[in-house]
């Protein structure tokens, strides 16, 4: 019963979260366009030497998700922050656990579509084309990085939420957490694309199954511990 509700609490968070997005478009009108223009000027930077471009095209592409992550997360919790809303959430008799899984959910639906639009991007720009034998490997990688930048954003937005330098404090505990991760997804999207001479599908899956492993951490430990954060916000 108790996972029932939770799921249920899960899923009422995140459409409140979805439809306030689809009606402020702040996702669409800031950090979409922020994403874009990150991968723009890595493209300037280095059009010099197109092969390097191609090469590092990887890592510039999850650089741009995880800042547009930073921005996501800390929209997330201005929403809950704002008139004093986090104390309805506090008082509604919501599970914690599915509090912290639909605010996740939300992030990660946004992160999802900037993904597949910065895909595009990155085609045009770097000129990248990914190869047949890779498209599992990069689905699997996308998934796992989306999921786990989700998660432990959520997790260090829900802490920070509650300080008043919130917007600098979440940076500062997230994005050493996420530095694996964007190591781990280039590793992954380089061998997925085959930017790299030599380097074939398969040696790309042990950095896959390490960003599983991240992803599926950090959401235990949000479900584990963000009642107890969301009370102490």
């Amino acid at each position: 019963m108790a996972g029932i509700t939770m799921w249920r609490d899960a899923l009422l968070v995140a459409g409140k979260d979805l439809r306030i997005e689809a009606r402020s478009r702040v996702a669409t009108m800031q950090i979409l366009p922020f994403a874009v223009l990150v991968i723009v000027l890595f493209a300037f930077g280095l059009d010099s030497d197109r092969r390097v471009l191609r090469q590092a095209t990887p890592g510039l592409f999850w650089v741009a998700v995880l800042f547009a992550t930073v921005l996501a997360v800390q929209r997330s919790f201005a929403l809950e922050v704002a008139d004093r809303g986090i104390d309805g959430l506090r008082v509604s008799g919501l599970d914690g656990a599915g509090v912290f899984l639909g605010k996740a959910a939300a992030v990660a639906a946004q992160l999802i579509v900037l993904e597949v639009l910065l895909g595009v991007g990155v085609v045009v720009l770097y000129d990248t084309r990914l190869r047949t034998s890779g498209v599992l490997l990069l689905a699997v990688t996308a998934i796992a990085v989306t999921v786990g930048l989700a998660a432990a954003g959520t997790l260090y937005g829900g802490l920070a939420a509650g300080t008043r330098v919130r917007e600098t404090l979440l940076p500062v505990l997230f994005l050493p957490v996420a530095a694996p991760v964007l190591l781990g997804a280039a590793r992954a999207g380089e061998a997925a694309l085959g930017v790299t001479p030599g380097l074939a599908v398969g040696e790309g899956w042990p950095w896959a199954r390490l960003l599983m492993v991240f992803a599926v951490i950090y959401t235990a430990i949000g479900i584990l511990s963000f009642g107890s954060i969301l009370e102490d916000t």
